[in-house]
């Protein structure tokens, strides 16, 4: 919609409240509101003024004042307040310039797709990312001086087999159906408990305007699940992870449940990945198609290359987590192989084979986890497909094998992913020139990208105590 049919929407349909969503700089929604009264088409040139210096990653004190300003291209009803509101996501300016703040991911985002179309190479970058999650019943977690423990609680995970349920009239009853660790892929109810929650879930997402492809249990137990996207450009994609989520957390807090999308909660069990299918378009033609292996174009092939050559520092932002590296290990279908292959889930990048058509022509890197900021995440990876076409960087050969049983000779020759957020953080700050072309990403941006991760996450990380060390060490 326009500015000014927004206007005449909230009036005709009785709004009363505008919420103004933006992006902070490790990846989580931030949000405030204001009277339905205070919208005018003015705001979407002049923007709304808030506190920058209390965003994590943003401005100091000193330099707090900062502007939202809506797009109009994101507003919808918001299906979760009581009185009527307006969501609108917006983009981060500096107040006394209007030009875009770099710091602000979405501005980030909005680059790279003005790069790709400055470039000639195409007009349109599509992805469809699957972001999986767990459906918890409880979930309990501290950590100070003198403890530390995490407590988890599903009525669908397997370690509650034997546990009293249902408790009634003094009678206990378990009814037994848990999947089995790594034995969720496909069961039908009652072993899958969520068949009716996920549904509400994507019917949800429908409503506000994200189009569902499918709904089913993932692999491990205690209620992984995923919720698949149809695709869509590198922006209004990003948009949409963000809106996933809401969306889900809100759903399963109506019926008391909790929704993470933390990449491994669960010891001994799959994690969440957040596999991306991409492609690249112009003219409304898909440059992926081709009569090169497994149906790709050498664009497509150069586009791989790129991916392989840069994997450490795009998984920088879209593994970017010290727990998604819990994940990233060999045995639990996480591709930590950097090689490609169709339909090989075992690879860093696999070339689906479902349907002949070349407009399904796409490639799916697996690597990235559903804790990455999708702003950053979505950029680098197309950075680092554009500059494997700019250079020619081809692959290799395919592996056609299962990369997690090849013979000990052919396995040390293929390169592996970051072993943690630290190495991977090296190999950015090592690796990250293409980054920089089109002014896309900035040299601000990566030194703050890595010293918050240090600092925040991968510091806190090394100074504690793991509980675990006490089970190994205390007798030493």
């Amino acid at each position: 919609m326009t500015p000014e049919e927004i206007v005449k929407m909230c009036k005709d349909e009785g709004v009363e409240v505008i919420d103004f969503k933006f992006m902070d700089f490790p990846g989580l929604w931030q949000h405030f509101s204001v009277p339905a009264s205070a919208l005018s088409e003015d705001i979407f040139e002049d923007g709304v003024g808030f506190d920058g210096s209390s965003i994590r990653g943003w401005k100091t004190i000193d330099q707090s004042d900062m502007l939202i300003v809506p797009d109009p291209k994101t507003a919808m009803i918001d299906p979760f307040c009581k009185a009527k509101t307006l969501s609108l996501i917006c983009n981060v300016v500096y107040p006394t310039t209007k030009e875009k703040y770099e710091r602000d991911p979405r501005n980030t985002a909005l680059k790279a797709e003005a790069y790709l179309r400055s470039t000639g190479i195409a007009d349109t970058a599509y992805f469809g990312p699957e972001a999986e999650f767990f459906i918890f019943d409880d979930i309990r977690f501290d950590q100070n001086q003198h403890c530390a423990y995490y407590y988890i609680d599903s009525i669908e995970g397997f370690w509650n087999s034997g546990r009293e349920e249902n408790l009634e009239f003094g009678i206990s009853h378990n009814l037994g159906y848990k999947p089995r660790y790594k034995e969720g892929y496909f069961p039908v109810p009652p072993m899958d408990k969520y068949q009716d929650l996920r549904s509400e879930m994507m019917l949800t997402l429908q409503k506000v305007g994200i189009e569902c492809e499918a709904q089913h249990h993932e692999v491990a137990t205690a209620g992984q699940s995923e919720i698949d996207m149809k695709y869509n450009n590198l922006v209004a994609m990003a948009d949409q992870v963000l809106l996933f989520k809401y969306v889900l957390k809100n759903v399963a807090l109506k019926y008391n449940k909790t929704v993470t999308f933390m990449p491994k909660p669960i010891f001994g069990d799959n994690g969440s990945g957040m596999h991306c299918h991409q492609s690249l378009w112009k003219g409304g033609k898909n440059l992926f198609a081709g009569k090169e292996y497994a149906g790709l174009s050498e664009l497509a092939l150069y586009y791989i290359g790129g991916l392989l050559k840069h994997a450490g520092s795009v998984i920088a932002f879209a593994a970017p987590t010290t727990n998604s590296y819990k994940r990233l290990v060999p045995g639990y279908e996480a591709p930590v192989n950097l090689a490609y292959s169709q339909m090989n889930r075992s690879a860093a990048i696999r070339i689906p084979m479902y349907s002949p058509s070349p407009k399904a022509k796409r490639i799916e890197f697996r690597p990235p986890d559903p804790s990455c900021n999708p702003y950053w995440a979505f950029s680098a990876m197309l950075m680092a497909g554009l500059d494997g076409i700019q250079n020619k960087i081809h692959p290799g050969e395919p592996l056609d094998k299962n990369l997690y049983d090849l013979p000990p000779e052919i396995a040390k020759g293929v390169k592996k992913v970051p072993g943690s957020l630290d190495e991977a953080l090296k190999v950015l700050e090592e690796d990250c020139e293409f980054l920089f072309k089109g002014d896309v990403f900035t040299v601000d941006i990566i030194e703050t990208w890595i010293k918050y991760k240090r600092e925040n996450e991968i510091d806190p990380i090394r100074l504690r105590p793991h509980p675990y060390e006490f089970a190994m060490y205390f007798d030493i």
